[in-house]
């Protein structure tokens, strides 16, 4: 029997989210940001027990790329979508494969035995979510997983492959053997900042990776981010910025693809062959948005299933746009259920 032929690959840490609203007082408390996203330390330990004591949690399946990965899913026949990372034998890895069910993601976890299942704790204030991410056995993937004989036909299968940025935190190797596989066969390998701290704190392992990517993906401040520590002079210029990212060195001959998304603002679009930068306008909600977990990691899914459909990238920026409008109006990553089409 032959193995299933996927199109589009993802890879990172899969989460479970624990989401709860009203959490100023969480914010001043554990010293967080409204509107950020960072690595637990010593100090957030004990937030994870609080807000189950204390809050009314919604448990949402989460991990960025995993979200993105629901996200195309959602978006593209079944069959078309496949997602790795490592989890536990616990409860919460079942509640992840009951959401990846639901959308139509198949995934090929490595399982880890008596090991706990990565969680974030997600703390909504107003329009404005602060992620505190634990990532348990998430960050104990194997590079070996990719060779297993479950996961290699997959990869060799594929077209296109997504990696979240949060990844290059403890799987850099991994990723780069994924980014330069893709790069040698001249297929598309997608990367996402995630983070402003990735590009912050993690800049060696992103330069490695960098020159393998086809498309980058990233918001304003993640952008921000990264010009400040490439020292390109204007930090504030996300169509300087875009560009910059673009024209970085690149191991094959495709053009790069650099798109900055900024919320309810015009999403920004740099290419590597091309002098003009794009500016798609975002029909901006108001009353309807619901909750921002996740809205960039939908925009990923929209994008990508266009993408892999045969979509223009003008057509896939305004999937990316239509399910990042969808999310916002759902309680967390999530998707509407029956399918809204998209493409």
């Amino acid at each position: 029997m032959s193995a299933p032929s996927y199109s589009l690959f993802c890879m990172g840490n899969p989460l479970l989210d624990m989401q709860v609203t009203n959490g100023e007082e969480l914010l001043k408390k554990y010293d967080l940001k409204a509107n950020d996203a960072i690595l637990a330390e010593e100090k957030h330990t004990p937030i994870y027990e609080e807000i189950v004591k204390d809050y009314k949690i919604t448990y949402v399946a989460g991990g960025a790329a995993q979200n993105a990965a629901r996200g195309a899913a959602y978006v593209l026949p079944p069959g078309s979508v496949v997602y790795t990372g490592c989890v536990g034998d616990d409860d919460l890895a079942e509640q992840l494969k009951a959401a990846n069910k639901r959308e139509g993601l198949d995934e090929v976890y490595q399982v880890k035995k008596g090991e706990k299942t990565g969680a974030c704790a997600v703390i909504i204030t107003g329009h404005h979510r602060s992620l505190v991410t634990n990532l348990r056995v998430a960050e104990k993937f194997d590079q070996s997983h990719l060779s297993s004989p479950f996961v290699a036909p997959l990869i060799e299968a594929a077209k296109v492959f997504y990696v979240e940025g949060y990844f290059l935190t403890h799987g850099t190797e991994i990723a780069l053997e994924l980014s330069k596989v893709a790069s040698e066969a001249n297929k598309i390998f997608v990367l996402n900042f995630s983070a402003p701290f990735i590009p912050q704190f993690f800049g060696s392992q992103l330069s490695k990776i960098l020159p393998y990517t086809d498309i980058l993906i990233g918001n304003e401040s993640e952008a921000e981010a990264w010009a400040t520590a490439n020292n390109v002079t204007e930090t504030k210029d996300l169509s300087a910025i875009a560009k910059a990212i673009a024209a970085s060195p690149k191991a094959n001959s495709t053009p790069r693809i650099v798109v900055i998304t900024q919320g309810d603002k015009s999403t920004i679009v740099a290419t590597s062959n091309q002098a003009e930068v794009k500016v798609f306008p975002v029909h901006a909600l108001t009353d309807e948005i619901v909750d921002t977990n996740g809205a960039g990691d939908a925009f990923a899914g929209g994008f990508l299933g266009a993408w892999v459909a045969g979509k223009t990238l003008d057509e896939s920026i305004d999937a990316g746009h239509k399910l990042g409008a969808m999310c916002v109006q759902l309680v967390g990553p999530q998707y509407k259920w029956p399918k809204v089409p998209i493409l």
